[in-house]
């Protein structure tokens, strides 16, 4: 499984970004939840927002519940993540994450598969 995002880029506190994950090996991701992390400079990476793969039950961190929201193309095998009300603390490089067997998708642990990641850089 490999994972490609994309999307990033620098934007006004308030302004708005789509980041998105195409993810490839496999013909369908059926059974698996796919995630979205950020690390902060200095900080650890955090969960963001998750979704499983089967049936679009969504997972958001308190932090960017309301502002967020996390979907999947089926057909096209991508993830998006649609950041609105930016604000500078969301400053961070986003990873895109994929669970073969998800237990606890808000924990790192549970995703075998990550992408590279994409900056984003919200200016105030």
């Amino acid at each position: 499984v490999q994972l490609q995002a994309s999307g990033g880029g620098l934007v006004q506190t308030g302004g708005s970004l789509r980041l998105s994950c195409a993810a490839t090996g496999r013909t369908s991701f059926a059974d698996y939840a796919m995630g979205w992390f950020r690390r902060a400079p200095g900080r650890k990476r955090e969960f963001v927002a998750a979704i499983s793969w089967n049936y679009p039950n969504t997972y958001y961190a308190d932090s960017v519940k309301g502002r967020f929201i996390i979907s999947r193309d089926i057909d096209k095998n991508m993830v998006y993540l649609q950041m609105t009300g930016l604000k500078p603390e969301d400053t961070a490089v986003y990873f895109c994450a994929a669970a073969p067997k998800p237990t606890y998708v808000r924990q790192e642990y549970d995703y075998d598969y990550w992408g590279q990641g994409t900056l984003v850089t919200v200016s105030s």
